[in-house]
Order: C-alpha cells, then structure tokens, then sequence
C-alpha cells in the first residue's frame, strides 16, 4: 500500500459581486466534498454572510471549508466606506474606483500566500495581477471568468482580429472568422469601449485579464462538454488554453434553497399546469427604466399567459408602482401573475413543472440555470457577455428567441427601449405553436445531458477528478510539470 495523498489545500478568491460570488462557491463546495481537500475562500466583511450561511448548511463538507477576510481598500480608491460589492456601484462614475480599490487588494493575497502556501489558486478573472502573486510562490493559478465556452471563443475572435472594422456603420452586421458556427454580430452588440481606437481604461483592463489568463495555469469553466463540445475543442486546441469544464455547479450543490421551498412562488406555481408559466427575471446588476417595464407589463397582459415577474427592488425603476405599471394591472392579472420585488429563489422556480419559458438578460448563470432546467428562453441581452450567450442559445442550440436587443449599454436608455410588440411577439412565439414543442424538447434533451454530467462517470465529474490529480502532482520547482490530457 502508498502512502495516503496529503491534503490538497485550494483557495478560491471570488469577484465581488453576486454573479461571481455564488458560481465560485458553488465550484469550492464540489472541491471540498472531494477526499483530503481543504478549500479556502477569500473575501471581504460586507460579502461574508454570502458564503457562511450556505457552508453552515453544507452537511459534511463544511468542516472542510474555511473563509479569510480581507479588508476592501475602499476609501483608498475614492470610494465611500461599505461599498464591497459591484451591484452596489454600477453608475459609471463609481465602477473605475472600484475596480482600483479591487486591485489594492494584492498585497493582501501576497501576503496570504507567502504565510499560507496552498497548492493551487483559484482566482477571478478581475483580478489580473493574482497569476504574478502566485508564481511568486511556485503557486498554479487557475482563473474563473464564469463565461461560457463559446463567449470565451468569441470574445477572443473579436480581440484578435477586430472584425467590426471591416463594416462601414455600427448597425451592419460582421461575421466572426474561424470560428465553428456562422455567427453575426454588429458594432451595438459589443462595448463600444472595445470599438474606440484610443485607449480606454476599460480595454487596459481587459488587455490586463488577457495576459494574465495566458501566463496562468489554465482556465475553469462554468459548463459542460455535451452542451458546446465545438467551442470545448476551439478553445483548448485553436486558442491554445488549458481548461476543465465542471458545469452547471448549481446542479451540484441544491441544498443551499431548500430551505426556502415553502416560499409563496413555489406555492402558488404547484396551483398551475405543466409548461403554462413564462418566468421573468433580469438578474441582479440590470436596472431597467420604467418605461420599459411599462412595455413588458403592457405584453404580458396582451397576451394572457401566466407570469412570475422578478423585478429589483431599486429606488430608480420602482419609486411608485403607479411610475411603471400600467393603472389597475395587479387587480386585473390577480391569480394570473406574480410580481415578486426584490430576491427570489431562481434555481427552484426554474425547474418548477409549470414554467414553461424564461425571459432573460442571457447572464451565463441564469442562462445556463435555464438550460439545466430544461426550459425555452427569451433572450434579452443587456452588456457583458450576454450578446454572446444569446446567440448560443438561440443560433447554436436553437433552444431561444430573441426579443430584438440591439444595443449594449450599463445604462438602459428610452432611445433602444424594446416596445410592447416585440416582447408580446416573443412570447407568444416561445409558448405557442410547433416551433414552440420543438423548441422544448430540445431544452428538455439538454437538461438530461446537464444531469449526467454532473454524475458519477459524467463528464464534469471526471474533469474535476482530473485536475484534482493533476494539482495532487503538481511539482512548483519543475518548470514543465506534466500536462493530463484534458
């Protein structure tokens, strides 16, 4: 008999902000439920009661599982005390300084590592600078970006060969070269920091999280390799990156809502048949006008399907309801639909019998929270990634409609509002007709193959047993440590 492998110690240093946040601790609570590893997750005081709540209720693996806080810069940076998390400041105005008071936090990581030492390093995407900090230390970084595969390919494409310069307007559309699928695109549809020819702050970063990402250790990917196998095999051997795809960690680690499934949504959607709901949810960092929750308000009553409508809780869009709902819509969708202000538990709802389709902002966890459902979508890009997951939900795996987004903006603006006719369009089309079983049972197909490879055997799972044997391998005073085939 060998000796028994030693504990495998991870640390995981999450983005602050939701969408970051709740992905990677998805991803350390797989880790830790693996045998001899230590997980260790970095952040700040304000964003610790997002983990510690769920690692209390995480039955056998919470020993396992430890937090190190870390003070946020943020008066350093310009930024007023108890600001730690980026939905808190999405204006302009404030993204910058937080972005500066997020890179002030490496001295604290050096100083962690050099006293710590773990084996690996599992670092969000935002903070570029983590991939010099470990190899200080002989320490593998591994980066999150909690980005698709095929957005990832993309985003690449358009870096690397800037296509948009190849139309004479912004509303023309261009193609991206190379890649397995036709894919179009125009000049709205990506940031128009990426399109201005000076430099920007916003394309020093990205250029930053680039380099930073090609000196690192490879790549952890929120999906999984029946869902986009061509973008899988484009991104390791035409872009040349290591990665291991884990996805969909939310299937992975359920427990974390059960505890809220007496919530009134649950119990009101068990009152309606299979596939009649449409489920609108917009994330947690969208804010619309009101205006145009007027529109979507104005659709859904037009067209006479049931709803749950989650709509953020911010001083902005919902002052009065008066503002935006048109008079007496509550009273006359009584029994028909739900507007739930503020949280809602999205995993469950999604994967309730009733709902039928998903109005989304193609944020890669709600899109892939969708896929995993098994249920149709709407697709309504917003900025970020979301263009690109759009089109693989609606051109690759053909399971979407898109409501007609055409610009990509932080801030929503009354000149590209979507109007009442198109959304009213969209669903009908994503609820009604034969297009519309077709389009189901596609999604249904891809949530068995979500199901399987979170399994035992599956593909996801044996991703992860991979890299974990590899770290258990890893070598830091070998400069070329062995590569598994991924």
């Amino acid at each position: 008999m060998g000796a028994k492998p030693e504990e495998l110690h991870i640390v995981f240093f999450p983005f602050m902000a939701h969408g970051h946040m709740i992905p990677t601790l998805d991803i350390a609570r797989l880790f830790a439920a693996r045998n001899k590893v230590k997980v260790t997750i970095i952040t700040t005081p304000l964003n610790v009661s997002t983990f510690s709540k769920v690692i209390q209720s995480s039955k056998g693996i919470e020993a396992s599982i430890n937090i190190e806080i870390f003070r946020f810069p943020a008066r350093e940076a310009g930024l007023a005390e108890g600001l730690e998390n980026m939905e808190q400041v999405m204006r302009p105005e404030f993204i910058n300084k937080f972005f500066k008071a997020a890179d002030l936090l490496s001295e604290q990581l050096e100083q962690y590592l050099e006293k710590v030492r773990p084996n690996c390093l599992v670092a969000d995407m935002f903070f570029p600078w983590a991939t010099d900090c470990a190899a200080k230390f002989n320490i593998p970084r591994l980066v999150f970006h909690g980005f698709s595969y095929f957005s990832l390919c993309a985003q690449e494409i358009i870096r690397l060969h800037e296509p948009f310069k190849n139309v004479s307007s912004d509303q023309q559309t261009f193609l991206l070269p190379s890649l397995p699928h036709e894919i179009q695109l125009t000049g709205l549809q990506i940031s128009e920091d990426l399109r201005k020819s000076d430099e920007t702050e916003f394309k020093r970063r990205m250029d930053k999280i680039k380099e930073s990402e090609l000196e690192s250790y490879g790549v952890i990917v929120n999906s999984f390799y029946e869902l986009e196998p061509d973008y899988a095999n484009f991104f390791r051997k035409e872009l040349g990156r290591r990665s291991w795809n884990i996805g969909p960690v939310s299937l992975s680690n359920k427990s974390k809502e059960e505890s809220i499934d007496e919530h009134e949504c649950l119990k009101w959607l068990s009152s309606k048949k299979p596939n009649s709901v449409i489920y609108i949810c917009f994330g947690s960092t969208v804010s619309f006008i009101a205006p145009q929750l007027h529109e979507i308000a104005v659709a859904l009553e037009i067209t006479g399907q049931e709803f749950i409508w989650v709509v953020r809780n911010n001083a902005d869009n919902i002052r009065k309801n008066e503002e935006w709902l048109p008079p007496g819509f509550e009273q006359r969708t009584e029994g028909k639909g739900l507007i739930i202000r503020g949280w809602a538990p999205q995993v469950l709802i999604l994967e309730h019998e009733a709902i039928g389709a998903f109005v989304t902002h193609c944020g890669w966890n709600s899109t892939l929270e969708g896929i995993s459902a098994g249920v149709p979508m709407v697709t309504w890009p917003i900025f970020a990634d979301q263009f690109y997951n759009e089109k693989l939900v609606t051109q690759i795996l053909k399971t979407g409609v898109p409501v007609g987004a055409k610009k990509w903006s932080r801030i929503p603006s009354i000149e590209y509002l979507i109007n009442q006719d198109a959304i009213q369009k969209a669903l009908t089309e994503i609820m009604v007709g034969k297009e519309a079983e077709e389009r189901r049972n596609r999604a249904k197909k891809l949530k068995e193959m979500a199901w399987k490879a979170v399994e035992e055997g599956g593909s996801s799972q044996s991703e992860i047993t991979t890299l974990i044997k590899e770290l258990r391998s890893y070598d830091p005073f070998k400069k070329n440590n062995s590569m598994l085939t991924v």
